[in-house]
């Protein structure tokens, strides 16, 4: 069992202690915000401190971390974080859950979130700092670069370059051997079948309310 302390207070950091809790090696034994999103003494029962104080509360050689932070303002938020926290000289630690079918022979890199029912194929490199939500397919030789956020359901085709910083929405399908450049913000739904530049937005298809209503159709 490894200590840990997760930077986050929200629904992300909720779900982190649940999981890190229940399907992992390590021991959550507190969380840590910036002072100002402090409102509190607890999360989850336990020692809720501000960062001002969290090497004296927490210190690197006791303690692991892990940031538990959204897609807020593509991932730089998390990203920015994440920096902070090794500047601190905290170990960042990832959680891979053991339903995940995890067939790389290459292991995530550090403060990865990768959820349960992801299939990542063999030869598959994901970077630093990756959030898998659960479901998706990421494709055999297929590279996700760092601080990305994946949300559930996506399909990543084989040979597929993924740049950092990117979000990709529920449901979006990524054809084989593209790139999609950093930054790219791929919405719910989206089919990509060629490179995006990098910082382009590809909203995903909507739907449009019908004139009638469900009782006037024959289903």
């Amino acid at each position: 069992m490894a200590n840990l302390v997760v930077f986050g207070a929200g629904d992300i950091a909720r779900l982190a202690h649940f999981y890190f809790s229940t399907d992992s090696a390590h021991d959550v034994v507190g969380f840590a915000v910036d002072s100002a999103y402090r409102t509190s003494d607890e999360f989850q029962g336990l020692p809720l401190v501000a960062v001002e104080e969290l090497r004296e509360r927490f210190s690197p050689t006791n303690v692991k971390m892990f940031v538990a932070l959204s897609y807020a303002k593509m991932n730089r938020l998390r990203a920015e974080k994440y920096a902070e926290m090794k500047a601190l000289g905290y170990e960042l630690v990832s959680y891979v859950s053991s339903r995940c079918s995890y067939l790389s022979q290459f292991p995530p890199g550090d403060n990865c979130f990768i959820l349960e029912d992801n299939t990542v194929q063999p030869f598959v490199t994901i970077g630093n700092d990756v959030t898998l939500w659960s479901g998706n397919h990421i494709g055999h030789d297929s590279t996700i670069g760092d601080h990305c956020f994946i949300s559930s359901h996506v399909v990543v085709s084989g040979h597929v370059s993924v740049g950092p910083s990117c979000f990709i929405g529920v449901n979006a399908t990524l054809r084989n051997s593209i790139s999609i450049g950093e930054r790219t913000l791929i919405g719910a739904g989206a089919a990509i079948m060629k490179n995006t530049p990098p910082g382009s937005v590809y909203p995903g298809p909507r739907a449009e309310r019908l004139a009638k209503t469900s009782d006037q159709l024959d289903v």
